[in-house]
């Protein structure tokens, strides 16, 4: 429930300041974004509020007052197109790494599903050949 909750906020503020969303997947101690967004600082600030908000909620929810939810949130600029490729994949990539589902597409807190309907899987699957995590 707290990541479909998260997950709901985290994106409403994503769209509202940036000019498109390429990949996204929230796991249940971190997550990853890929934007393009003009608005940087503020939708940093937006996230940190984010954080504050959920960090706030769930401590009480478990009577742990003080306690460090979030650690971190950096932006990174893309350099080359195959740098942004490299990043779409880690993304959506993200939970078959850290063990929670088995194929990208079935982890439920990510656009895998979405991304495979528009970009085609014949398509996904040369971009994930082409342009290597560990590039």
């Amino acid at each position: 429930q707290r990541m479909t909750s998260f997950e709901t906020e985290f994106l409403e503020i994503c769209e509202k300041f940036s000019a498109a969303i390429y990949a996204w997947c929230i796991l249940p101690n971190h997550y990853h974004v890929l934007l393009k967004t003009e608005q940087i600082k503020i939708l940093r600030k937006e996230i940190g509020l984010l954080h504050g908000r959920t960090s706030f909620k769930w401590n009480a929810e478990e009577n742990e007052r003080g306690r460090q939810i979030w650690h971190n949130c950096f932006e990174r600029g893309m350099k080359s197109e195959r740098h942004f490729y490299a990043s779409l994949n880690y993304v959506l990539h993200n939970p078959v790494h850290h063990g929670y589902c088995e194929r990208w597409q079935d982890w439920q807190w990510s656009n895998a599903k979405e991304y495979l309907e528009k970009t085609g899987t014949e398509k996904a699957a040369d971009i994930w050949r082409s342009y290597p995590i560990l590039d």
